[in-house]
């Protein structure tokens, strides 16, 4: 029979444990996905393309191809933006490192 693992212990074998260098890229990698992903979802439920996104939002098609695919930072403003053209609301959840950790949300 073979040894059942948690998902957090196979991260740690395979990426690293949380915290080192190796595992902050594959948590920023897994998190460029998951955004580009929520576009390029939005985007064909709005039956655009990237094209007309990127008109729109006031970028070029290459940048949205490259959010949709995981490849660049999105900033923010732009995340906001293209969602706003997709008809989507968008929610951001922020977690400010102190003495206590504390969480807000915020609606867009």
């Amino acid at each position: 029979m073979r040894d059942i693992v948690t998902l957090e212990q196979h991260f740690a074998k395979r990426y690293g444990a949380i915290g080192t260098e190796s595992r902050n890229e594959f948590e920023k990698n897994s998190k460029a996905f998951a955004i580009g992903e929520l576009i390029k979802e939005a985007r064909k439920q709005a039956n655009m393309t990237q094209t007309e996104l990127a008109e729109k939002a006031g970028t070029k098609k290459p940048y949205i191809s490259r959010n949709e695919n995981g490849q660049s930072d999105i900033q923010l403003t732009t995340l906001f933006r293209q969602r706003a053209w997709l008809g989507k609301t968008t929610y951001v959840t922020y977690r400010i490192a102190c003495s206590e950790a504390f969480f807000f949300s915020q609606k867009f």
